[in-house]
């Protein structure tokens, strides 16, 4: 994939709030943490039985880019795959459900399931009390290609949702931007299930 508005190692997610959907906005990121270029424009139907979050040129959600489907209902280790809007497979978002026990952990696998990619929070002890208390607790992920940290993910402290996510270390590119922008999405959207 060519598309330009992929071409960032760095990207920052915020959501919009609106009362029917969950909004989110996927930037560029630009130096201090502020917001570049738009990427994507996010939809998360609330209520949805099966996960499906849609991903959009812009706000007015006239052209799809691609989009994540939970492969089922119930989700506890569940796979998430990233498609284009004809079907294609990109990749797919995995939960590892025993590493998750203790700390969030996903996997980013390719278009034929092969690893590409972990994705794990950071601080076993910030993931145990997260799960022991009912209060929001900042995270932040590292992501590892073949054990090498590639990147991070950070959530900033505001009043809405708000991440950065950095792969300056993945300079073969080895995660596809698109799947990269999926996560950051999928990683606030849902984390608490």
């Amino acid at each position: 994939m060519d598309d330009p508005r992929f071409a960032h190692d760095g990207f920052r997610l915020d959501q919009l709030i609106r009362p029917v959907a969950n909004l989110y906005k996927v930037s560029a990121l630009a130096p201090g943490d502020e917001a570049g270029a738009p990427v994507a424009f996010v939809r998360q139907k609330k209520l949805a039985i099966r996960e499906d979050l849609r991903f959009f040129v812009d706000e007015r959600e006239s052209d799809e880019l691609f989009r994540v489907k939970a492969r089922q209902v119930v989700d506890v280790g569940g796979r998430y795959d990233v498609t284009t809007p004809a079907g294609e497979r990109i990749g797919v978002l995995q939960r590892r459900l025993a590493q998750t026990l203790l700390r969030t952990t996903w996997a980013i696998l390719d278009d034929d399931e092969g690893h590409v990619a972990e994705v794990t929070e950071s601080s076993m002890a910030r993931g145990i009390l997260r799960r022991v208390v009912d209060i929001p607790i900042l995270y932040h992920f590292t992501i590892l290609v073949e054990g090498t940290r590639v990147g991070e993910v950070r959530r900033i402290l505001t009043m809405r949702d708000r991440y950065v996510m950095t792969l300056e270390g993945d300079v073969d590119r080895r995660i596809d931007r698109r799947l990269a922008v999926a996560l950051l999405v999928v990683l606030d959207a849902l984390q608490a299930r």
